[in-house]
């Protein structure tokens, strides 16, 4: 657990659209503060046209939630609206959370049209939540995402996340690196995310520490004799091959050597760094420092990355900063929050939302999500999206088919069923302690690994398998023939 104030202490509970608290005015003005709703949250597009995302934010949705109250000048703001009745100003004043939540645990892979959040509570409150519900989660996973795929790249290789200067403003620096971490990033340059989330920090020069001496040579010296035991040296601030390097290797012989270390690595940071790295390693060889890494930075991303490997570049780790903390090839990951059933009489009555756009048709009613795996390979085959109460009998056949194209269809045997959707809060309390980030982070990794090279693939992935069961199926497709 951290001590970041955004996470337990602080109020965003004004953080939301606007029409948010209009309509909750008017469900007060309507006698329907008491109805209960279901919202489901989703995504209908994995971003970069990727096989799976990432599932993040959890943790921070968790905060929130627990801190949701308005104080008086909450209350005078919307006074001076003169628009909001004192009725409602009151409920505000007198504001207790009290809805039920269920998500996906962050870390665990994603696919478009199912439920990732549910919020079930009385109507006022479960919209009133949609803003940062979305927020939240959608830019951690964004970035989760977006980090893995460049993690993979890497072929094993480590990374490390570069980005805090570049990002969208503080909390998309530090929330962001924490994603990242999730994503598979091995550290942040960022300092306060290690003070607050236990994420390694990690970094060493920049060119002005070099341009602040006389030479080259001196700058690295200076900094070898402060830091002999973790000594990497930037060595693109005038010529990589011609002074960078062979300065370098005289500072490791001079500096670091003598004192019974190993120089840590040199790191590249422009230039046609494939050809760069492959020269300085070979110096670096004949110099004797087969063991020094060599480290890149500068514009990378997962295809950048593939390139240079392709290239036979000689890098053993990879800084990463503007293409991962603003996931920059498709920086919006596009979750939404629908309303999907309401209870009435004792019953959950599903609603359904209808568009010509095929994409932008919801799912109705109160559900959960089954991830469903190969029990030889261990391999997850699909999931499938049921009505809350239902159970998949693992001692059966089980058919599933493609909800749009139903003729598709296909029979499971020795498969085992897991259910995605954990209850975080009852009632307004949270019931739900999230693991820690490294936990979360060891957990997505074991997770992708379940997870056919197929579905991976960065170009023209395999789609993976998000089905209804027939029941819920059948719902569907009765609110669809009644609102024709």
């Amino acid at each position: 657990m951290t001590n970041i104030d955004w996470k337990d202490k602080k109020n965003l509970t004004m953080l939301a659209d606007f029409y948010e608290f209009t309509m909750a005015n008017g469900y007060l003005e309507n006698d329907m503060e008491g109805q209960i709703a279901y919202f489901d949250m989703f995504f209908r597009a994995i971003p970069d046209d990727g096989g799976f995302a990432i599932m993040a934010g959890v943790e921070q949705l968790m905060g929130y939630l627990k801190n949701l109250r308005f104080n008086n000048d909450d209350i005078e703001y919307f006074r001076s609206k003169n628009m909001f009745e004192e009725k409602f100003l009151n409920y505000l004043k007198d504001f207790k959370f009290e809805c039920d939540v269920w998500a996906i645990p962050e870390g665990t892979p994603i696919f478009p049209q199912e439920p990732i959040v549910i919020v079930r509570g009385p109507v006022i409150q479960a919209q009133l939540i949609e803003t940062m519900v979305l927020l939240t989660i959608n830019h951690q996973s964004l970035i989760a995402t977006k980090a893995n795929r460049i993690v993979r790249a890497a072929n094993g290789r480590p990374v490390m996340e570069f980005g805090s200067r570049r990002a969208q403003g503080y909390e998309g620096a530090i929330l962001g690196a924490r994603a990242a971490y999730i994503g598979g990033s091995i550290g942040t340059a960022c300092t306060i995310v290690d003070r607050d989330f236990d994420i390694p920090a990690l970094g060493t020069m920049a060119h002005s520490w070099i341009q602040m001496f006389p030479t080259e040579l001196d700058s690295f010296k200076a900094y070898a004799k402060i830091y002999p035991n973790n000594c990497i040296l930037l060595v693109d601030t005038y010529n990589v091959l011609k002074s960078g390097v062979p300065n370098a290797i005289k500072t490791f012989d001079e500096e670091v050597i003598p004192r019974g270390f190993r120089p840590k690595g040199i790191r590249i940071d422009s230039g046609d760094i494939a050809y760069l790295s492959k020269e300085a390693r070979k110096m670096l060889d004949e110099a004797g420092y087969e063991d020094c890494p060599i480290v890149a930075s500068s514009s990378l991303d997962e295809y950048v990355i593939r390139d240079l490997l392709n290239q036979g570049a000689k890098i053993d780790s990879f800084g990463v900063g503007e293409r991962l903390i603003t996931a920059r090839s498709e920086p919006v990951f596009g979750g939404v929050y629908k309303l999907t059933a309401v209870e009435a009489d004792g019953r959950v009555v599903p609603k359904i939302k209808v568009s010509e756009n095929v994409g932008k048709i919801t799912t109705p009613g109160f559900k959960q999500v089954y991830r469903l795996f190969d029990k030889k390979s261990k391999k997850a085959i699909a999931d499938v999206v049921t009505l809350h109460d239902e159970v998949i009998d693992e001692s059966k056949t089980y058919e599933i088919f493609h909800p749009l194209y139903t003729w598709k269809r296909k029979t499971l045997k020795n498969f085992y069923a897991e259910k995605l959707l954990v209850q975080i809060f009852d009632k307004g309390n949270c019931t739900y302690d999230s693991p820690s980030v490294y936990d979360i982070r060891e957990y997505c990794k074991e997770q992708i690994d379940t997870l056919w090279d197929e579905v991976k693939r960065f170009e023209n992935p395999h789609e993976y398998f998000v089905d209804l069961s027939k029941p819920l199926w059948d719902i569907k497709d009765q609110l669809l023939k009644e609102h024709k």
